[in-house]
């Protein structure tokens, strides 16, 4: 997928928007990233060519992609309110501290039980994203699921 146009090429979190994360947190970002830029898909609706440069913010109340093209002298904002993710990320971040815990002396099958919720609600929130960047950026689920990773990592409040 490398020779693709339609994909992101670099991504960043913006240094402003991120605060101290655990080791447990950094890697989940990093894996998310890598993954990302192994395989993705990502169109920007407007036509602007890829590959692209993304760095994802958070700013006031916002998801904020700021998205480098070839040939466009000046990168686009896309602005995604986060009111449509606030419950899918709080109940996120439960079940995956549940998780967590359960991990450390839970039964298999009661791992196996939290870890199917937890991508359930990982599968929503990409879903989210997905439909929230409609008509602006066609992206596949793979590459939302990554992406909604990192917007979960950048909620993250120490």
């Amino acid at each position: 997928m490398s020779g693709s146009k339609h994909r992101i090429a670099a991504l960043e979190l913006d240094q402003k928007s991120i605060v101290r994360w655990s080791p447990e947190v950094e890697h989940e970002r990093s894996v998310a990233i890598f993954d990302l830029l192994e395989g993705n898909f990502f169109k920007l609706a407007d036509g602007g060519e890829g590959p692209y440069s993304v760095v994802l913010s958070l700013r006031e109340s916002n998801i904020v992609f700021t998205v480098a093209a070839e040939g466009r002298s000046e990168p686009i904002e896309i602005v995604l309110t986060t009111r449509a993710f606030r419950r899918v990320i709080k109940d996120y971040f439960m079940i995956c501290d549940s998780y967590f815990q359960a991990i450390k002396g839970a039964t298999p099958s009661r791992i196996e039980s939290i870890d199917m919720a937890r991508r359930g609600l990982h599968n929503e929130g990409s879903d989210i994203l997905r439909d929230a960047l409609d008509g602006r950026v066609e992206i596949d689920h793979d590459t939302a699921r990554r992406l909604f990773t990192l917007v979960c990592v950048l909620h993250i409040r120490g």
